[in-house]
């Protein structure tokens, strides 16, 4: 499954279905597709996913090589600044599956 977090306040971002779910359940959500998140909700759903990113930040480097491997924190980027602008504009953010 493919999802699709959408908002008025930016373009859309698609992710694959297990990673949108894991990013649902860590911003707060039961991780259902279809859902949305009101404007009043967002700013928790952000302050949780960008905790988790911070928490991730030290396991996306590879401490035998101090190669970076893609993460949470590469992935969650996008939906970031989704949340972002959708509390600027203090619209939804709205996501579903195909």
């Amino acid at each position: 499954m493919i999802v699709t977090f959408s908002s008025k306040a930016s373009a859309n971002i698609t992710m694959l279905g297990d990673v949108a779910k894991d990013m649902l359940k860590i911003m707060g959500h039961s991780g259902t597709v279809p859902g949305a998140f009101q404007p009043q909700d967002l700013p928790r759903a952000l302050e949780n996913l960008q905790k988790a990113v911070d928490s991730s930040a030290a396991a996306d480097q590879d401490p035998e090589d101090g190669e970076f491997k893609p993460g949470l924190s590469q992935r969650a980027l996008p939906l970031i600044n989704l949340l972002k602008a959708a509390i600027d504009a203090n619209v939804d953010v709205m996501w579903d599956g195909k």
